[in-house]
Order: structure tokens, then C-alpha cells, then sequence
């Protein structure tokens, strides 16, 4: 059956500039340490005043509370209404993310005046996503991006009524982070279990610095991306994102623009946890940097 507009990932983003559609910052192999340059630009998007984070307009305050307001009733309505369907055909929770984060991605662009540009291509196999992690905005733009998100989330969090259903169905990997080591057990048995289900893992969303952080914060990588993918096989995707200049970690702070989530070229399975995550620590904050870069141009 084909899938509406709405449905589809990617429709609330904006496509990249000619030029930067089929690739991401760096060319296969051009790692940073490895000798090798990272391709020029095609355009030159820094010149370009959407990517500055713009002035604050008049009654700003008051278009962020109707911001909020509108992802509760948009989170209430689909929640209720989407609970027939799924109950009918629970492939299709694999579909409401898609929905959902469309539609708040949509409506920051028309409230607050700030839409997210997509360059690089998106998987749409199991994989690992590992991101930079900057604010709500990319956990939006990600998992709307791509065709089966699935996150790591506390016990806890699938216990609560509806979201936790929701989650469950759509692959979320629950995890008990007061057992410590078991927890990577867990994970790792939660990761292969979901390949070999019907629907398949997806797309597994990973912050490997562990929580969010600062436009120009460095938090060292935990080793825990290089252990699930040591131990499954799967192909990492790194995530390089600015979206901290114009949406801040706390979600108060907004200002207008056009943000970048960057998705660059796999790193495939081979090497110790350590090494992988070195060379993802690299590839992820330098292009990062260059995307921060771009939004603090003048």
C-alpha cells in the first residue's frame, strides 16, 4: 500500500542544496586522521542568511507557548486516535512517528520560523544512527527522517500508559540502567531479538555523548555504539547536527532559521569498540563543527 505524503519520512524537511543531495561532509574514506580531504562544497549555504539564526521576533514569548501548546494537543489527538488503527494493524506504529514528528516539525517552521535541512541520505535498513546531540530539535528531525526509528529508553519510561505501548511497538529497546554492565546485555539481546522479528530493528538511534550538549561542547563518546556494533554486525550512520544554535537544550531559547542535521557515510563493522568510536567520535564532531560554523557566519 502506498504511503501518503504525510507519511512518508523526510517530508517536513528541507532538501539540501544542489550538489549536496546524494552526499554527506565527507567523501567515502575521507576520515579525518586518515589523509585524506573532505570534498568542497558545492553551494556555499553560509552565505546564505537562512542559516544564521535570525532576531527574535515581536511577541516571540508568547509564539512559543503556542508552540507547546500545540505539541500537547497534537501528542493527545494522535495518541487517541492512532490507537484503533494500531490495534488493527500494529505495523503501523512504525508509521506515526513519522506523523507526529512531521507535523511538529511543520509547525515550528510555521510558529517559530525555524525548519531543518536534511543533506546526506538517510538509511533505510537495520542500522545504528549515532548523533550529535544538541536538542529536542534533532531528536525530531532524525527519527523523522528516516522509515523505522527505534530508541534505547529506561524501563521506566515504556510503563507509562499509551507513549510506553506506542514504544514498545515501534521497537524502542528497554533497558534497566541500575544493572550496570547487565544493561549492555540487555541492549545486545534487545537489538538481536528485533532483527529477527518480522519488522526487523530499524533504525536504532544512539547519542553516544550520553546526553545533550552546548553548540562548541565536547563530551567524550561512551564506548557502548562500538560494543553493540562489534557484537551485531551493523553498519554505524553518523549524525552531524547545528541544531543547538537555534533550538537550545532547555527549549526555550528559540530563534528562527534553518537548522542542518548531516547524515555521512557509514562506518562499517571491523575493529575494537574503542577504535570505532574514536573514528565516530571524529567524523561526527568535525562535521559538526563545520555546520556550526556555517550557522555562525556573518
Amino acid at each position: 500500500m502506498a504511503l501518503r505524503r504525510l507519511e512518508q519520512p523526510g517530508w517536513a524537511l528541507s532538501p539540501a542544496p544542489e550538489g549536496m543531495r546524494q552526499q554527506g561532509y565527507l567523501l567515502s574514506g575521507n576520515i579525518p586522521g586518515s589523509g585524506a580531504e573532505p570534498r568542497s562544497a558545492v553551494a556555499n549555504p553560509a552565505r546564505d542568511p537562512r542559516y544564521q539564526p535570525g532576531r527574535l521576533p515581536l511577541l516571540w514569548p508568547l509564539r512559543t507557548a503556542v508552540f507547546y501548546v500545540w505539541i500537547a494537543l497534537v501528542t493527545l489527538v494522535m495518541g487517541l486516535a492512532w490507537w484503533p488503527r494500531i490495534r488493527r494493524d500494529p505495523s503501523q506504529a512504525h508509521v506515526l512517528p513519522v506523523v507526529w514528528t512531521g507535523r511538529l516539525l511543520a509547525a515550528a517552521r510555521a510558529i517559530l520560523g525555524i525548519s531543518v535541512e536534511v543533506r546526506g541520505t538517510p538509511p533505510t535498513r537495520d542500522c545504528i544512527i549515532a548523533a550529535k546531540h544538541q536538542s529536542f530539535l534533532d531528536i525530531l528531525a532524525i527519527a523523522h527522517a528516516v522509515p523505522q526509528c527505534g530508541f534505547i529508553m529506561k524501563r521506566e519510561v515504556l510503563r507509562v500508559p499509551v507513549m510506553g505501548h506506542y514504544a514498545r511497538l515501534a521497537g524502542c529497546i528497554p533497558i534497566d540502567r541500575a544493572r550496570g554492565s547487565e544493561a549492555m546485555r540487555q541492549i545486545i539481546a534487545g537489538v538481536q531479538a528485533a532483527r529477527a522479528s518480522s519488522d526487523g530493528l530499524g533504525q536504532l538511534i544512539i547519542y553516544p555523548e550520553g546526553t545533550r550538549t552546548r553548540p562548541g561542547e565536547r563530551r567524550k563518546y561512551k564506548h557502548g555504539v562500538g560494543t553493540i556494533q562489534a557484537a551485531t554486525g551493523l553498519p554505524i550512520h553518523p549524525v552531524a547536527v547545528n541544531c543547538g544554535m537555534f533550538w537550545p537544550r532547555d527549549g526555550l531559547r528559540m530563534r528562527p532559521g534553518r537548522a542542518v542535521i548531516e547524515f555521512l557515510d557509514p562506518l562499517p563493522p571491523g575493529g575494537s569498540a574503542g577504535e570505532t568510536v574514536e573514528r565516530l567520535e571524529a567524523v561526527v564532531e568535525g562535521a559538526s563543527e563545520a555546520l556550526m560554523t556555517e550557522a555562525s557566519a556573518r
